[in-house]
C-alpha cells in the first residue's frame, strides 16, 4: 500500500529531503494495490479495495492522494481502460466506470459473464480500447479454461454491450495506427478492422456475422400474431463479392417459457435470404420478404457466412396481422 517517487530532476534520487520533491505516502484502504492508470489531470490507483486520486501539488507534500471509490473490487492489474475522458474496469462481479465519480456499470451481460468465469484466472483479464467504434473490450478465460477464449465490448457511445468468442493475448489500440493491434496464441499480430474475411492464419476464411434480438411481444403478447411479411433493411456497403447475402430468421414463441415453436414455421419458411443485387446508382437489394410466423412473442437473427460478405442492420419492419387467442 506504499507509494513512493523520486526527485523530480532525478530518477534515481528516492531519499525526502528538504531539497528534493522524492516522498512516499500510503494509502489505507485495502490491503494491496492492484493496478494504476494516467489519466487527464490525475493518476488512478486501485487497490483491492477502493479507488485513489493522485494530483500533484507540489512542494512540500508534492503528491495528494483522494480517496474516490471504496468497497469495489478490481480483477486483475491490466483490466482498466480509459476513454474518452473515462476510466473502465472489470471487477470481481461487476463492472465499473470512474468519470469523477465511481459507480457501477449498467451492464445487460452481467449474468452471462460472470455465471461462466474462471474465477481462478482474474490475473489473465486484460482491457483494451477500439477509439474508432467507441468500444472498450475486456479479454477473460471462461470457466474451466486457462488460457482466454472470450471477450465482451462495450460501447459507450451507444451504451450497448455484445461478446463473442476470441483468443488474444494482447490489445493496442494506437493513434499512431490505423487499427488496433492484438497478438494471439500462435505468435502472430493481428490487426484488427481490416478487411471483411479471417485471415489470422494467412488462409483466408468466412466470418461467421450474426446479430441477434432478445424475445419481443407481438401485439403486447395478450394474442397470437400472424407474421406474414418482412421489410429488412440491410445494406451491404463494403462488401467485396459481387452479389453479397445475409439470412434473416423469425423465431416465435407460444409464450414467454415455451421454447421456440416446433415446427418454427405455419406451413412455410422462417428463413429467407437477403440478396444485394446492384451497387449504383443506389444500393438495391432484397426490399421484402414473404413468411408464415405465428405466435405471441419473437425473436429475430440476422446472419451472413459467406467471404467477402459484410452488412448492416437497419431499421427491419414486420408486417402481422392478430390471429386469435390460446
Amino acid at each position: 500500500m506504499l507509494i513512493r517517487w523520486s526527485d523530480q530532476g532525478s530518477a534515481v534520487d528516492w531519499t525526502p529531503s528538504v531539497t528534493s520533491q522524492a516522498g512516499f505516502l500510503t494509502l489505507s484502504r485495502g490491503t494491496e494495490i492492484i493496478a494504476s492508470k494516467q489519466a487527464r489531470q490525475e493518476v488512478l490507483v486501485w487497490t483491492d479495495a477502493a479507488l485513489y486520486s493522485l494530483q500533484y501539488v507540489g512542494a512540500p507534500v508534492v503528491w495528494s492522494a483522494q480517496l474516490v471509490g471504496e468497497n469495489i473490487s478490481t480483477a486483475s492489474q491490466n483490466c482498466v481502460a480509459y476513454a474518452n475522458g473515462v476510466a473502465y474496469w472489470m471487477g470481481k462481479d461487476k463492472f465499473y466506470k470512474y468519470d469523477g465519480r465511481t459507480q457501477p456499470l449498467r451492464c445487460d451481460l452481467r449474468k452471462f459473464i460472470f455465471g461462466d468465469f474462471n474465477e481462478q484466472q482474474y490475473d489473465q483479464v486484460f482491457a483494451g480500447t477500439n477509439e474508432s467504434y467507441h468500444e472498450v473490450w475486456w479479454f477473460y478465460c471462461s470457466t474451466d479454461q486457462t488460457n482466454v477464449d472470450r471477450y465482451v465490448v462495450y460501447n459507450y457511445l451507444e451504451d450497448i454491450w455484445y461478446y463473442g468468442t476470441m483468443a488474444r493475448t494482447a490489445w493496442l489500440d494506437s493513434g499512431l495506427r490505423g487499427n488496433p493491434l492484438a497478438a494471439t496464441y500462435t505468435y502472430n499480430l493481428v490487426n484488427h478492422e481490416e478487411g471483411v474475411d479471417d485471415n489470422e492464419t494467412a488462409t483466408t476464411t468466412a466470418i461467421h456475422a450474426y446479430v441477434a434480438s432478445a424475445e419481443f411481444d407481438l401485439e403486447d403478447g395478450h394474442q397470437f400474431a400472424f407474421i406474414w411479411r418482412v421489410l429488412p433493411d440491410i445494406r451491404f456497403d463494403g462488401s467485396t463479392v459481387g452479389s453479397p447475402s445475409a439470412t434473416m430468421t423469425l423465431l416465435p414463441l407460444a409464450n414467454s417459457g415455451s421454447g421456440y415453436n416446433s415446427p418454427t414455421s405455419v406451413g412455410g419458411s422462417n428463413s429467407r435470404s437477403i440478396t444485394r443485387t446492384a451497387v449504383l446508382p443506389v444500393e438495391s437489394y432484397t426490399g421484402q420478404i414473404y413468411t408464415r410466423v405465428r405466435g405471441r412473442q419473437l425473436a429475430m437473427k440476422i446472419e451472413s457466412t459467406g467471404e467477402g460478405v459484410t452488412w448492416q442492420l437497419g431499421s427491419p419492419r414486420i408486417d402481422m396481422r392478430p390471429d386469435g387467442r390460446r
